[in-house]
């Protein structure tokens, strides 16, 4: 098994000395390192530290030898695009950080800004958070299994408004939601 905890932690900007000091409990960076080359097995009780100090699922850190990952092989600046001096592994959605757990909304119609077979990333909030997420798109539970989605537009003591992505569409609002997701990456086909 090869491990990417070094593309994770290079991912989030941070040293092996960062990474070791937000294990619980703590280790030292050349532990990391280690851990990071082999030169140390990879046991589940290191995988879960190491994991819950990066913010993700403690799977996310190994891959089969041959399981090919999706690679960073280029960025596109003012300039047009440029090679990296050295390919890395994409990171997933899942772990761009925060400790909430991300959601997907699937869309099977087109609405808005938002085309059939395009996949919305979500991440989960706090209903006392609601502001933070105005004007943003969010999906919100309601009673009976139903939901609703659209941009946060208002929030006034244990109400929170979403006006849906299509045209000529109503407010609608949600009385005590017991999270909000709002939404943090579109995945579209080309």
């Amino acid at each position: 098994m090869i491990n990417r905890i070094r593309d994770l932690r290079k991912a989030k900007g941070w040293t092996l000395a960062d990474l070791a000091e937000a294990c619980e409990p703590p280790t030292t960076p050349q532990t990391i390192g280690r851990l990071e080359t082999g030169m140390r097995n990879l046991s589940l009780k290191w995988m879960e530290r190491i994991a819950g100090a990066l913010g993700v699922e403690p799977d996310t850190l190994v891959r089969a030898d041959g399981t090919p990952h999706p690679k960073v092989v280029a960025r596109l600046t003012e300039s047009g695009a440029e090679a990296l001096s050295r390919e890395t592994d994409a990171v997933l959605p899942t772990e761009l950080g925060g400790d909430a757990p991300l959601m997907v909304l699937a869309i099977e119609a087109s609405m808005g800004e938002y085309r059939a077979g395009d996949q919305l990333w979500l991440r989960q909030i706090a209903p006392e958070d609601a502001p933070k997420a105005i004007n943003r798109d969010v999906l919100v539970p309601r009673p009976g299994g139903r939901f609703a989605f659209g941009r946060l537009i208002d929030r006034q003591g244990t109400l929170v408004g979403v006006l849906p992505p299509g045209i000529g569409q109503k407010q609608q609002v949600v009385d005590k939601p017991a999270w909000i997701a709002v939404a943090e990456m579109l995945l579209r086909r080309l």
